[in-house]
This record gives structure tokens, sequence and C-alpha cells, in this order.
């Protein structure tokens, strides 16, 4: 019987889970999975996710473990028939599509659509492309009836709005981006001859509503910065939220510094890194905040954390701080497993994320747009000044200023 072993080996996150298939010396064989997974969830040792709590690892997992059946069957059948390497295993992933077939069901132009795309759009690109895919059969399910490419007009948005907003509870936001990439399936089906409705091109986006964008003060900072912490790993996280602050950057690059990052030029220490994201090179001079944190660490930056812990620890650092007044923001439901909006405490709204968009809101008016966009990595200035709640009529207002001044 030949052995399959799951594996990751990707820094990116989330990563994509490659598959091994092995019997003696002469069958061995590798391809990436469709399965993807958080790189701190996943054991290397073991191929499997490492904690099974939440109802995504375990569908994970038992994924996987069906994957492994059908391929050990697959394999029975084809051993000492085919030749049996990575091109066959691939095939078995991904079947190859003939080209007298086009399909022109919504659902199965999807996954046409991603094969096609496979080597052009990133990692993070095909997980959304699959997540609407899924959305879009739970939508059949619920109506009953099976999507074709032609059936996405005016009658479909307004059903498929009306579904995934007032049954499903998903935001405006969510619902726009999910009618765009429908839209961007079908234009591609239509590229391939299958007829799509006249209405397509007249589908609008949804007008979102802009939530709210929860950043900490300069007070709330310096309360942060003073309060009394007794445990080493609370004072470890606070440090890190400070360098996020500092920075403006992801826990995926700021989670990843290091003291040999770090270099002298012209009496001035800087900081320098490559975005993962973006690809980005970036450089930094330290800030004196920083330099005081090294400082306690031997030069070093503080012990390092995985994303999950990091947020709760940085949430109960802001409890003790006293970050308990109530505001409006999104936060993750456990039944729906997806943000809803309310009224919660501060601190359970603060995640790895609002270092980044704290430095990017408090500096904004300070330093000029065009150096803040450097630092964060946007490349669009109305595309960061919806991140940090800015609109353009606060721009001009802003602009009034320094031409009044």
């Amino acid at each position: 019987m030949a052995t399959i072993k799951f594996f990751i080996q990707s820094s990116r996150n989330p990563a994509g889970i490659y598959v091994r298939l092995r019997e003696g010396r002469d069958i061995d064989a590798k391809a990436k999975t469709k399965f993807i997974v958080s790189i701190n969830e996943w054991s290397q040792k073991k191929g499997r996710p490492i904690h099974l709590k939440s109802e995504s690892l375990k569908k994970l997992k038992s994924d996987l473990d069906k994957f492994s059946n059908q391929l050990q069957d697959h394999y029975n059948r084809h051993v000492g028939k085919s030749d049996i390497n990575s091109l066959w295993l691939k095939d078995f992933i991904n079947p190859p599509i003939t080209e007298d077939y086009i399909p022109n069901k919504l659902v199965d132009y999807f996954d046409f659509y991603i094969s096609r795309k496979n080597h052009n759009i990133d990692d993070d690109s095909i997980r959304k492309y699959k997540n609407v895919k899924e959305i879009l059969k739970e939508y059949q399910a619920y109506s009953k009836k099976v999507l074709f490419v032609k059936d996405i007009n005016e009658n479909f948005r307004s059903k498929f709005i009306d579904y995934t907003i007032d049954i499903q509870r998903y935001q405006k936001g969510t619902v726009s981006r999910m009618i765009k990439f429908i839209k961007t399936v079908c234009y591609h089906a239509e590229r391939n001859q299958v007829e799509v409705s006249p209405e397509l091109r007249g589908l609008t986006p949804l007008k979102e509503d802009r939530g709210p964008v929860i950043y900490l003060s300069q007070d709330e900072i310096e309360i942060i910065e003073s309060v009394y912490l007794k445990q080493n790993k609370l004072i470890n996280a606070r440090d890190w939220l400070i360098i996020s602050i500092e920075t403006g950057q992801r826990i995926s690059d700021f989670m990843n510094f290091t003291k040999d990052k770090i270099r002298h030029e012209k009496g001035k220490l800087l900081l320098e890194f490559t975005q993962m994201k973006t690809g980005t090179n970036i450089s930094l001079p330290l800030s004196k905040k920083m330099k005081r944190i090294l400082e306690k660490y031997d030069g070093d930056f503080p012990p390092k954390f995985n994303e999950g812990d990091y947020n709760e620890l940085i949430k109960e650092v802001c409890q003790i701080a006293g970050l308990t007044k109530q505001i409006v923001g999104n936060k993750i439901d456990s039944q729906l497993n997806r943000k809803v909006q309310g009224k919660y405490k501060k601190f359970e709204l603060v995640s790895s994320h609002i270092g980044r968009r704290s430095f990017a809101t408090n500096n904004f008016g300070r330093v000029p747009t065009a150096v803040l966009m450097s630092i964060t990595g946007h490349k669009n200035e109305s595309t960061f000044l919806k991140y940090i709640g800015k609109t353009t009529t606060e721009m001009s207002h802003l602009m009034a200023q320094y031409i009044n001044d």
C-alpha cells in the first residue's frame, strides 16, 4: 500500500497544502492540493491541523482524510497500468478539462476559471474565488435552483443580496466583493462563447456603509505604554503592539523582525525588510520608542508569538489598560464563523491589525500621505483614505487648512 502524507512548504499565510504519495523506491509523487491552512494551525510532523477545536479545522481534517482515501483508491486502480508520477498526481487533483467542454453552469465555471487562471493569480485570490463558489452552492441549495452563467442578472442580484445580507448576515462590503468576483467569472465565460445575460454589465456593486475604523488614539497608546502588567508574556505582547504602531506593518512582517535586519547608516539605525504581501522593500528609521524596547532585549526584538496567541494577549493588555468603552465594530461570531457588526467593548475589537491602522490614522495630516502610503504599502490613495476612514472631502478640508495657514 502506498504511503500518503500531507505537508506545507511555504512561509506565506495561509499556505497551500501539498500531498506526497510514495511506495518503495520507484514511486514518489508530489503535488499541491486545493486545500489551504494557516501555518500556525498546522503540524508538519503529523501532517494535519494541530488543533481540531474549530469547525473549519475539523472540516479540513475530514476533507484531507476523504482526499487520502480517494487518492488511495485511485492509485490502486492505476498502479501497474499507468506511470505513477507527479503529473499523474496533478491530473488526479485537477482533472484536465477537454477543449471541447466549457461548462455553462455557474458553479462549474468557477472551477473552470480557477483551473485556467491557476498560474496567473495568487493563492489568496484562488481562496477567495473558492469561497464565493461555496457560497453560491449554498445559495443554490437554499433557492432550490441550479444557476447557469446566463442567470446572472438583476433578478439574481436582488435575490442573492437578500440571501447573503438578510439571511446569512454578511456585510454589504463582503457581498459587493462577491458580486464583483461573480461578474469577473461571467466575463471570462463570455469570452469563451458561453451565453451571458444582457443585464450583466449593468449589475452594480452595493453602496457600502463605511464601517467603523478601529484604532488606538495617542492618549490610549500612552495609557497602554504606562499600565502595570504582571506577566512577562503580556509585557512582551505590549512591546510588539508598540512596535507595530511605530512601524505600521502587518503581523506577517513585524513578527519576523530580527536584529540582523537593523543596520547603521550615517549615525542612524535603519530597519530594512521586504513586505511579505506586497514584495516591497522597506527601510524605516528606528524610533525612540523602538530603541528603548530593543534595549530591554539586548538589542533584539521581544519573544515571538503566533497570531492567535498575540491577538488574545493584546486584547488582555488593552482590557487591563481600561479600554472598555462600548463602540460599534466588527467581531467574529463563533456560530457564523465570520465578522458581525455590533456594539462591543473596545478591547474586544483589538487585533494584530490595529497597530498598522493606528500608525496610518494618527500620522495622517502630520506626515505626507505619499510617505505614509510608501510605508504601509498602499498603492492607491483612495484605498488608503478608506483604510483610515477619511473621505476625499476631509482631504479637501485638510488641504484648505494648509493653504490658509
